[in-house]
């Protein structure tokens, strides 16, 4: 309430706009629960300096729509982002459609408005339809009905962290070469009941491939993103850090943030 809206095209523009000062805060998609994590906002975290400030979780509506005037079965293309697409898969694919990524779902659906395309459709939200004068052919068309996407906010400082049972941290790490030696990593958490929500690993960018052992085995090397429930206000959470800390390479905090409700 009170905020003014700066659209951008690219995630990594959204990233600058807070870094050069022309907006306060970025609000990102992280993740969705049909289709994952969404891998680009968490490589562009490690490249930025930004901070997660806060979460929020939101249920997904995706509409087909079109042209006024278009029928389903004149519909050989439909357009939104990636995403939108995986998480209609099914539905689409019983449509029988091309499908086409482009930029984001609302882009999708001024293309067809503003192109005046009617042999091709939208996967977008019902607001997208009123905006750019579009007619719903069919709602709710996700794969799963429990479709909700986790937004993290981005600014250039941290929260100043409070004491509570209400928070999350995120941090991201690398591990030294050994056997067992992830085990070890998350023990630093259990071994203070400290819960985790989330755990993914991605291969590094910069160095993806490493040598091990006599043979010369080549391996990927791998950074680990995880997210727990405490804050970094907690010595119990400042005592696993620090413990973590003996055994990774690369170790960041992402940001200590209150718990979406």
């Amino acid at each position: 309430e009170g905020c003014e809206p700066v659209p951008c095209d690219q995630f990594e523009e959204a990233f600058k706009a807070v870094e050069t000062w022309l907006a306060d805060r970025a609000v990102l998609p992280a993740e969705n629960s049909l289709g994952g994590s969404i891998h680009r906002n968490y490589d562009l975290l490690l490249r930025h300096r930004l901070h997660i400030v806060g979460e929020v979780n939101l249920p997904v509506n995706h509409c087909l729509m079109a042209a006024p005037g278009v029928k389903m079965e004149e519909i050989k293309r439909v357009l939104s982002h990636s995403q939108a697409l995986a998480q209609c898969e099914d539905y689409l694919n019983r449509l029988g459609v091309v499908k086409e990524a482009v930029y984001d779902t609302a882009g999708a659906a001024k293309s067809i408005a503003d192109d005046g395309l009617r042999d091709t459709a939208a996967v977008a939200s019902a607001r997208a339809a009123e905006l750019y004068g579009l007619e719903v052919l069919d709602s709710a068309i996700q794969d799963d009905a429990n479709n909700i996407t986790r937004f993290i906010a981005l600014a250039r400082s941290p929260n100043p962290p409070s004491l509570g049972d209400h928070y999350k941290t995120s941090i991201v790490f690398s591990l030294q070469e050994g056997p067992g030696v992830l085990f070890r990593a998350l023990s630093c958490f259990a071994l203070r009941d400290i819960d985790l929500t989330k755990i993914e690993s991605r291969p590094m960018r910069t160095k993806p491939i490493y040598t091990s052992g006599e043979k010369e085995e080549k391996r990927f090397q791998y950074l680990f993103y995880l997210d727990f429930k405490a804050s970094m206000a907690d010595p119990n959470a400042q005592n696993a850090l620090t413990h973590l800390q003996e055994m990774t390479v690369f170790l960041r905090v992402l940001g200590c943030y209150p718990l979406a409700l």
